[in-house]
């Protein structure tokens, strides 16, 4: 700690013993005799400090310790009256002079340097570790610490018991806590390594110290592929406060050269905007296949924003622009809302939903523009939802709603192994889906449940019939009356250590109708995969254009066991069947939906669901979908995983049954695993590799080395791609660096204010 001035109350007791005394004997003459050095430097220390704007009151609590030239006050309470501008420590105090005597005594007044002894010169240790130090500390009336000098270290010392540096660190000339929001301001920050300063920066706005937090900011990267080369990204904080961010990103690459990005981040109150650009002149335009992507320049720009104006409202929109659809992946920038451009404003509240949207799709990768037009717009896409609670034993009634409109450009279609699909058609699509229902649940002896349900569906449904494929305009008018009942039957037992779950579960579902596609074109419920998680389900088609027709029957069951060590175990299982009316599964539409799913048939496939752990560290899972046929397997997922003291294994196995109907002819069968061996403290090697076992060749093969001491990780990795990838052949040599942040400065409360709790 740097110099301070230190004067001890009234010496400490020693004003309030005469020289009389001593001369008698009664107490050792060095017995708080000597003098404070003023030049000596003074620690202060607290578990946990508070500021109560209210009352204007700093309050240091547990093992608070003041010391200055061998003089150490030790107390629980430490009490800065603002105010009256009085420091007192609160209930039992003790005084430990440089000869070692203790004075031990309740509530003591502290005076001259003390007082900025406790402003001064102040380390702060929260409850898990993390080390706040500062030259000087003060408060002000908006709930605002300000350190100056002043360092942050989620471990602490940042030393392990073995005296190894480890962690992260950052230093900045000034760091402003405000208690209100949580966020933190550094100026002129250095951030340090293992105890090495790798980086400095102006300025830097943080929303707090927590790990999502950390993640955000803008890190160095370096990347290797085919298309660019070696390549190293250094962001840099041009401005940074509160309110903005400005994010400069030069990016240097072997093949292509250089790449500039920069970033406006501008947050309010209520929300936040940000306008992303990058571009670059290709240097090596041979490096890509793609017709559009050869061009000497390339570039994005992206923007997005989200605000909450009202309470339960949130408003926002994306946009993005690009001179090709191919540029973002092959540069492997940021595109996760770049796939939508669109608008939005939604209500969520404890009983209602409200969404609604207007969105143009991008397709990402090497797509021409003039296949962009195949892309839908929704204008509009509104939702909402309701659910009214009728009182005890009354049950519920839910209403909910969607209008769809969808306007294409152009017909989407596809060919596979001669057979056609269409994912969309040109022209203008509108439809209107409205359902209202009553629900309850009876609760029988033995633990019997029942849950009734009564309802039904309306749709209005448009098509101009634009597109060639189809006969012309087209309106459909369609209700469906709903009825369905689900009866369980939970049975548990227990034999001290172990708890077993058996529920039987047989469900009835009627839906009126023969008409499944109620949109006419099926612009959103194209995917389908049956099962455990929509086994029981009363409409399982993925979107709201196609419904579920006639009378089915599901029966099945869940079992579970939850054992005394942690471990569990837990099954469901089912097979349903069309009983009567029209089966929408055997429909299968333009885009071939369910076809060879198992529930084109009367009576579906059955399909298993297996979770579980036998032991900590170890866990597995798998689904099967079987023919009841021929007992043949026709879709199976395999998985287990090990995870103890650095050690890591991970199987997996995937298999579906050849399925001419959409064009797979052949069976699709992958198996692929991953390990990590620690080899040092802190220090592991990690491996994976996964082979298609169809095709009989390898998919992807990888490894890599990775550094984590809990606070920073530093690793490296490298992957080849095989020729059955998705991104055949392809290699990628990538950095990983990432801070952790498992302390961080945590909000307390004291008198109903939020302040801050180290």
């Amino acid at each position: 700690m740097p110099p301070r001035r230190l004067v001890l109350a009234s010496a400490l007791l020693a004003l309030t013993l005469s020289s009389s005394v001593f001369a008698q004997g009664i107490v050792p003459r060095d017995f708080f005799s000597a003098p404070v050095n003023p030049a000596a430097p003074v620690g202060v220390e607290a578990n946990t400090l508070t500021f109560d704007s209210r009352t204007n009151i700093i309050t240091a609590n547990g093992d608070v310790v003041l010391s200055q030239g061998g003089y150490t006050v030790t107390g629980q309470n430490l009490v800065y009256d603002r105010a009256s501008n009085r420091v007192k420590f609160v209930g039992q105090v003790s005084v430990t002079d440089p000869s070692g005597n203790v004075a031990d005594m309740t509530d003591l007044d502290i005076t001259g340097g003390m007082k900025q002894a406790f402003l001064n010169s102040l380390t702060i240790t929260t409850y898990d570790g993390a080390r706040i130090t500062a030259d000087s500390v003060d408060y002000d009336a908006a709930l605002r610490t300000l350190m100056e000098q002043a360092s942050y270290a989620p471990c602490g010392d940042c030393i392990d018991d073995a005296g190894r540096r480890i962690g992260w660190s950052v230093n900045a000339s000034r760091i402003t806590y405000n208690a209100e929001d949580g966020s933190l301001y550094l100026e002129q920050p250095t951030l340090a390594l293992l105890g090495i300063p790798v980086a400095w920066l102006p300025y830097l706005w943080l929303p707090d110290t927590s790990e999502s937090a950390l993640a955000n900011l803008r890190m160095p990267r370096y990347d290797y592929s085919d298309k660019t080369g070696h390549v190293l990204e250094v962001p840099y904080y041009a401005y940074a406060s509160r309110w903005t961010d400005i994010i400069l990103t030069p990016t240097l690459m072997s093949r292509q050269g250089f790449l500039m990005g920069a970033e406006w981040i501008q947050r309010f109150d209520n929300g936040s905007f940000q306008i992303k650009a990058s571009g670059l002149y290709q240097l090596d335009q041979t490096a890509f296949t793609f017709a559009e992507a050869k061009r000497d320049w390339r570039g994005a720009i992206q923007t997005s924003g989200e605000f909450r104006p009202v309470t339960d409202w949130t408003v926002g929109w994306s946009y993005t622009a690009f001179t090709d659809a191919a540029y973002l992946r092959d540069y492997r920038l940021t595109i996760g809302k770049s796939t939508v451009n669109q608008v939005y404003a939604t209500q969520v509240n404890d009983d209602t939903f409200i969404d609604a949207r207007v969105q143009q799709f991008n397709l990402l990768g090497d797509v021409a523009a003039s296949t962009q037009a195949q892309q839908g717009s929704t204008l509009p896409a509104l939702r909402f939802a309701h659910v009214e609670e009728l009182g005890p034993g009354n049950g519920r009634i839910e209403i909910s709603g969607r209008l769809l409109g969808v306007q294409r450009g152009a017909d989407a279609t596809r060919t596979v192994n001669g057979v056609p699909y269409v994912y969309g058609y040109e022209g203008n699509k509108q439809h209107l889906s409205l359902q209202a229902g009553w629900q309850t649940q009876w609760i029988g002896g033995g633990g019997f449940v029942a849950t009734p349900y009564l309802g039904g569906r309306a749709d209005v449904a448009y098509y101009d019939g634009t597109s060639p494929l189809l006969p012309g305009a087209t309106t459909l008018w369609s209700a469906t009356p709903i009825a369905a009942m689900d009866v369980r039957f939970p049975l548990a037992a227990s034999d001290g250590s172990t708890v077993h779950l058996i529920e039987p579960i047989a469900q009835v579902a009627w839906r009126g109708s023969d008409t499944t596609s109620v949109g006419i074109t099926n612009d959103d419920a194209q995917s389908f995969v049956f099962d455990d998680t929509n086994l029981f389900s009363y409409n399982r088609f993925s979107g709201g254009d196609r419904q579920e027709t006639g009378l089915r029957a599901t029966v099945g069951g869940r079992y579970q066991a939850n054992f005394a060590d942690g471990g569990y175990i837990e099954l469901i299982a089912g097979q349903s069947f069309q009983i009567a009316g029209a089966n929408a599964f055997a429909t299968p539409g333009q885009a071939n939906t369910a076809v060879g799913s198992g529930m084109d048939a009367t009576a579906s496939y059955a399909v298993l669901g297996a979770y579980g752990s036998f032991t900590p560290g170890v866990k597995f899972g798998g689904k099967l979908q079987v023919d009841p046929a021929d007992l043949q397997v026709a879709r199976a997922g395999l998985s287990a995983s090990y995870s103890q003291d650095g050690w890591g294994a991970a199987l997996g196995y995937t298999y579906m049954e050849a399925n001419p109907g959409q064009g797979m002819v052949l069976p699709r069968q992958e198996i692929g695993g991953d390990v990590t061996v620690p080899v040092a403290e802190y220090w592991s090697i990690k491996a994976n590799t996964y082979w298609d076992l169809t095709a009989n060749n390898w998919l992807q093969v990888g490894g890599g080395v990775v550094y984590d001491d809990g606070y920073l990780v530093i690793g490296a990795n490298a992957t080849r791609t095989g020729p059955t990838h998705t991104t055949p052949n392809d290699t990628r040599l990538t950095a990983t660096f990432r801070l952790k942040a498992p302390a961080g400065l945590n909000v307390g409360y004291s008198g109903g204010v939020a302040v801050p709790d180290f």
